[in-house]
């Protein structure tokens, strides 16, 4: 039977509750149907972007950007193009780690991978990641609800970058942008937002990769690439 009573009917493609104060009033002043490269079309994107940069405390150096294909466009686009130019630890405890872990495995086909992961419910020992490796990991597992504590365990001398999965946790969680170099995220899970857009957020070293790396014999699709003499 049906409950006839709904304690929360302001659900969005998450699927998340949207945000306490909610209301279809947000619809009045939205450019519904308007290009996103007309004037307001623009603006809003400003607004999306900077006001996650006033909220969160993103250093001004840090980049920020509106993306394609939710959270999962935003870390595979990171990844693609990035990974590989040094050894990864892949971290992961719930089922959209383990996806990342797959896709490095088997379809970015990186050689050199180490797997860090621990049961649902658990964390593995992330101080055994090594800092001269590229680290991957999910902040706040969507599936699991385990988090890490702190980022106390990412060196503040890595070489390598860390690509945090943080879809689950900004907005919710404290984040040290110091200790991250690429943090991804949408609007659907703490925010209650729709889906579609991702967003990526990226450290000068981070764009340092991004600016001197071109992954040998990879294909980026035009989707994915993020400079203007990419691949």
């Amino acid at each position: 039977t049906m409950p006839a009573v709904k304690p929360q009917p302001e659900f969005s493609s998450g699927p998340c509750k949207k945000r306490p104060g909610w209301s279809t009033d947000v619809y009045k002043t939205a450019p519904t149907g308007r290009s996103h490269r007309s004037k307001i079309g623009k603006a809003k994107l400003v607004e999306a972007i900077e006001e996650p940069r006033r909220i969160l405390n993103i250093p001004a150096d840090y980049r920020i950007a509106v993306v394609p294909a939710s959270d999962t466009g935003a870390i595979e686009m990171a990844m693609w193009s990035m990974l590989g130019e040094r050894p990864v630890d892949m971290c992961h405890w719930e089922s959209f780690g383990k996806g990342w872990l797959g896709d490095v495995n088997s379809h970015l086909k990186l050689e050199n991978t180490s797997e860090f992961t621990a049961p649902y419910g658990e964390l593995p020992d992330l101080t055994q990641t090594n800092p001269d490796h590229d680290i991957v990991f999910t902040w706040n597992g969507t599936t699991s609800g385990v988090c890490v504590p702190n980022a106390d365990w990412i060196s503040d001398d890595r070489t390598g970058l860390t690509f945090n999965d943080a879809t689950s946790a900004v907005f919710a969680m404290d984040i040290d942008w110091s200790k991250v170099d690429v943090t991804t995220y949408s609007w659907q899970k703490v925010m209650g937002g729709e889906g579609a857009h991702g967003m990526l957020i990226l450290s000068p070293r981070a764009v340092e990769r991004l600016e001197s790396y071109t992954p040998e014999g990879r294909a980026l699709p035009k989707i994915f690439r993020m400079t203007s003499t990419g691949p």
